[in-house]
């Protein structure tokens, strides 16, 4: 069988470690927004839940969605420059671009604020197709695929939280999964990841032979 021809990324957690970030943002999130108090010792649990779960804990609302959803990216893009890419990130991504794989990044974070953290290593990206919903990632993964005239069997959609992998199915898309990232490594398996990734070296020899 062929190689992928396309590797979708999701940007924080992924290619980006803003995990620290989050955590130190996350209680003033709730009190901001007045949702459910959740512990200190409780936040690491939040990882082992779909968005929806945590949704359900934190008591969010539909409507209170997209305000919260704003006001985390632009609180993000003012903290851009404190977040880095993973190493090993320009790296791989240059690897991908010598064998030929094109790739893209679709993520719910502000095109902005994924390109300020990229710096130099976005040139390296073929598409971007930023501000997507916490919901829908499908589309955007079908529309992206179409445009760089790719099939979906072609493709696979590496990200790290349960809703990525959920999303990667409904395009009719591989996913991976990196164990590095927001969500356990046990609940992307649980959700039916094509692949667990514990590496970038992992991931590069993955996408290196054919399916």
């Amino acid at each position: 069988m062929e190689r992928y021809r396309l590797a979708i990324f999701d940007f924080d957690g992924t290619l980006a470690d803003s995990l620290p970030w989050f955590r130190a943002s996350f209680q003033d999130m709730i009190t901001r927004f007045d949702l459910a108090p959740v512990r200190d010792d409780e936040v690491e649990g939040l990882r082992g839940l779909s968005a929806r779960e945590i949704m359900a804990r934190l008591n969010v609302s539909m409507w209170q969605l997209p305000t919260i959803v704003s006001d985390m990216r632009k609180r993000k893009l003012a903290a851009a420059s404190e977040i880095s890419l993973f190493a090993g990130i320009p790296a791989m991504l240059t690897d991908l671009q010598r064998q030929g794989i094109k790739t893209a990044i679709v993520s719910s974070d502000s095109d902005a604020s994924v390109r300020q953290v990229l710096g130099p290593t976005a040139s390296l990206i073929t598409r971007f197709d930023c501000g997507a919903a916490l919901f829908g990632k499908h589309w955007k993964f079908r529309r992206v695929a179409r445009r760089l005239g790719v099939k979906p069997s072609e493709t696979i959609c590496i990200g790290d939280e349960i809703r990525d992998i959920e999303a990667a199915g409904a395009a009719g898309m591989d996913s991976g999964a990196v164990a590095w990232g927001y969500a356990f490594p046990s609940a992307l398996q649980a959700a039916g990841a094509t692949y667990l990734f514990n590496s970038i070296d992992e991931m590069i020899e993955r996408l290196a032979v054919a399916k």
